[in-house]
């Protein structure tokens, strides 16, 4: 049986309306957004896949140095389930950092020797030590994170920002992501494009992907033979036919097609600029480091999202795969760490001296910690850990050089201020003016959160 028509309400709830056929931008927000007064304007999340080790990086806890090759109390661990890579351990280890992790700047954030130059931004983040998690292995893991269910097939935070929020660059999509891969575990978990997709959004939300390597975006430059007003003139045509074919079958997503097409469109005399680096001074590639010279790499991508956040894009997230530390400890924290730690800190450096980081809010971390005891023999490797772990974020009205939440001498289980990873999403939409609870999307006779159902709480305490 065919579908109805589109009303003209539904036409327009679609996600593009007739906007996308005429070949304009979309609306700047959804109706009622803000909610109140954004302390950012945008985001760029560097996300860190595998599980970066709060014991190693952030959690200082002098008294492991004590209880170092000990074993962890079941007192501690409280029957708590574990992976399957260690429950079968007759022995749960306690393994000290690897390096030092010691107080920073003028504030004393605590942070690891691997991480030499983040260590000096240290009075301009905030450490949240106490975030948590329900998952325990990778993919539900990080789906949780960014979607706020451990059920593949919600929209991404990215997603739901830029439907609600719009771009400010209507000549860039408003949620950009760029994916890496470490030099610590290699290869590192996969990383899927559902973790930017939109879900029951309109697609036209979703996250647009930079390719690694030498050609970012492909097709950028038109056929020989085809100009620009050839090709207006031929995605006006499509439209035409397009919405035809819309009002026969009511299929949201030709309009979706439609608005994506002139988004192309519009890239072709944009996108080339942001991915030019020739304009870039020699100072630039000393502050990122050398990487930042070559697609794909870690650095080159954080350069790239500065060079987005200076043109409004919205919402820019970093996949850094490789913290997956089961095994080579030593050498593959330390060479994820060199990977990572340098141009992290530049680009909160960087930010900050173009004027950008007081409106551009910067979060740093993975979808777990890891284990305080060892898998296997000592200094070996770390399981999964989703108890307690540490994310740091910047700019974009939050404080710098706090720390928030604690964790108990084993850096095992929350003592003070749990922050769940939902808490740390409503924090980011608050920062953009977003209320996540009053931000809905109505899908299968369910009014839909970024959040969930679940109560959440903004972490006020590190907020400027």
């Amino acid at each position: 049986m065919r579908n109805q028509p589109l009303s003209r309400r539904r036409f327009i709830g679609s996600g593009a309306g007739t906007l996308a056929f005429m070949g304009l931008p979309r609306a700047q927000a959804a109706s009622g957004l803000p909610h109140h007064q954004p302390t950012a304007k945008r985001v760029i999340y560097l996300f860190q896949s595998g599980g970066p080790s709060h014991i190693d990086l952030f959690d200082r806890k002098p008294s492991l140095e004590k209880l170092h090759g000990t074993e962890l109390p079941d007192s501690v661990r409280g029957g708590q389930r574990v992976t399957g890579m260690t429950a079968g351990q007759k022995q749960f280890l306690v393994n000290k950092p690897i390096s030092p992790v010691l107080p920073r700047g003028e504030s004393g954030v605590t942070i690891g020797d691997l991480l030499p130059y983040t260590c000096k931004i240290a009075d301009e983040i905030s450490l949240i030590k106490s975030v948590h998690t329900e998952a325990i292995n990778h993919d539900p893991g990080i789906t949780f994170i960014n979607t706020g269910s451990q059920i593949p097939g919600l929209p991404s935070l990215g997603a739901w920002c830029d439907y609600g929020l719009g771009s400010p660059n209507p000549n860039m999509p408003g949620y950009v992501v760029m994916l890496s891969q470490g030099n610590g575990k290699n290869p590192g978990q996969p990383i899927f494009s559902r973790l930017w997709g939109s879900g029951f959004i309109p697609s036209n939300h979703q996250g647009v992907q930079l390719r690694g390597g030498g050609a970012p975006i492909l097709y950028l430059n038109d056929p020989a033979g085809i100009d620009r007003k050839s090709r207006r003139k031929m995605l006006d045509d499509l439209a035409a036919l397009n919405r035809i074919r819309l009002e026969a079958t009511g299929d949201p997503e030709i309009a979706t097609r439609n608005f994506q097409y002139d988004m192309a469109y519009r890239m072709q005399a944009s996108a080339p600029e942001i991915t030019d680096l020739r304009d870039e001074p020699e100072s630039t590639f000393a502050l990122y480091g050398e990487d930042a010279r070559v697609p794909g790499t870690y650095a080159y991508n954080c350069l790239l999202a500065r060079r987005m956040a200076e043109r409004d894009v919205r919402f820019i997230q970093l996949f850094h795969r490789g913290w997956d530390q089961h095994n080579s400890l030593v050498a593959h924290l330390g060479a994820q760490c060199r990977d990572t730690d340098q141009a992290s800190a530049a680009l909160v450096i960087d930010l900050k001296q173009r004027g950008l980081l007081e409106d551009t809010l910067v979060v740093w971390g993975g979808e777990f910690g890891r284990s305080v005891y060892s898998q296997g023999k000592l200094n070996s490797g770390r399981d999964h850990h989703g108890r307690c772990f540490s994310m740091w974020l910047a700019g974009g009205g939050v404080k710098g050089g706090v720390m928030h939440g604690e964790t108990d001498d084993f850096c095992y289980n929350i003592v003070k201020d749990p922050v769940h990873i939902r808490d740390l999403s409503a924090t980011v939409l608050h920062c953009l003016g977003i209320n996540d609870k009053r931000f809905t999307f109505k899908f299968q006779g369910l009014n839909h959160s970024p959040t969930g159902v679940e109560e959440t709480h903004v972490v006020h305490d590190i907020l400027a």
